[in-house]
């Protein structure tokens, strides 16, 4: 069973960002350059990190505090890809065996980045692996699960980002990250509201899979009605779990939800201005950015990756 829901302290992620420091890039801020007229955005560059996302901060602590007999088990996750490639990425500097029960749609080049990694991979349907998140158990698989967003250590990770944005961005007046589990913006905000609680804290979500928007409308976590699957595979979820909800509820203030044309038309905007190669996931806060619904600025908007083959990529923004 997992542990209760609890806070993330400051102190857990001071610790984590020292766990973590070896392993993770620490990420530039830069400025996307779009004239007057247009919000201050700046883009958290999570897709240059060694796996391409962001998933690797919260990846490399959860794996770094498994005890002995956790590691001779091995570890095993739930993965579209990119928390898939963190867990996978960690457990082999850590000599420890790991296994992705992935979702057989997601891209080629992140099933092939697993595997490059030395995970085995389960393949199965996107239902399927949303039934065993949502479980926390799948048969057939042995071993030490780390959820790739109910985690605390894995959500204390990612809460690192949240310091460097502080020490390189001070002016910030809203943060947007995609939400796919909840996990990063969880750590995001629980720094900022700790340090900085006026700083807005939003999460961005493709029209197709809304389910935090959706559930904020019906007061209460839900499953979202009319999930469609899309290029946006990092983020959007069928539902927003019951303990993603009191974790999200108090450090998120809000959503907002964008089609998957601004999210390709965001994907294109970044590579014509900034040479950014994102994912449609990464390219979420951007997209809800530029609809103004997040004031002027200065918009801090997590680019949470970039695994996308660039075939498939070339083909989205030919628009």
């Amino acid at each position: 069973m997992p542990e209760p829901v609890r806070p993330i302290s400051l102190a857990d992620v001071e610790a984590a960002r020292a766990r973590i420091a070896a392993t993770v890039l620490r990420t530039p801020l830069v400025r996307l350059e779009l004239g007057s007229g247009a919000p201050d955005i700046r883009l958290k560059l999570e897709n240059l990190q060694p796996i391409n996302a962001y998933k690797l901060r919260g990846a490399a602590n959860a794996v770094a505090m498994l005890s002995d007999a956790e590691r001779k088990r091995g570890v095993w996750t739930v993965s579209a890809g990119n928390a898939g490639q963190g867990v996978a990425y960690a457990a082999r500097a850590a000599g420890v065996p790991c296994t992705v029960v992935a979702i057989e749609t997601a891209p080629q080049s992140k099933l092939d980045r697993m595997r490059a990694l030395g995970a085995k991979l389960v393949l199965v349907p996107y239902d399927v692996a949303w039934r065993a998140v949502e479980d926390h158990a799948f048969d057939g698989v042995d071993g030490t699960f780390i959820h790739s967003f109910d985690d605390h250590n894995f959500i204390a990770g990612h809460a690192t980002m949240a310091l460097e944005i502080l020490e390189d961005a001070p002016d910030t007046a809203a943060v947007i990250a995609g939400i796919g589990g909840g996990g990063l913006i969880t750590g995001v905000g629980s720094v900022m509201k700790a340090k900085r609680p006026a700083i807005r804290i939003l999460g961005a979500e493709p029209e197709t899979a809304a389910p935090y928007a959706y559930s904020l409308k019906q007061g209460a976590p839900s499953r979202f009605p009319a999930w469609q699957a899309s290029f946006v595979d990092g983020a959007g979820g069928q539902s927003v779990f019951p303990r993603m909800w009191e974790r999200m509820k108090p450090v998120v203030d809000g959503a907002i939800v964008v089609t998957l044309d601004e999210t390709r038309k965001a994907m294109r905007l970044m590579a014509e201005k900034s040479r950014v190669i994102a994912e449609g996931a990464g390219a979420l806060p951007v997209a809800a950015a530029l609809t103004g619904k997040a004031g002027p600025g200065p918009i801090v908007c997590i680019v949470s990756g970039g695994n996308v083959d660039l075939k498939k990529f070339a083909e989205l923004i030919d628009i």
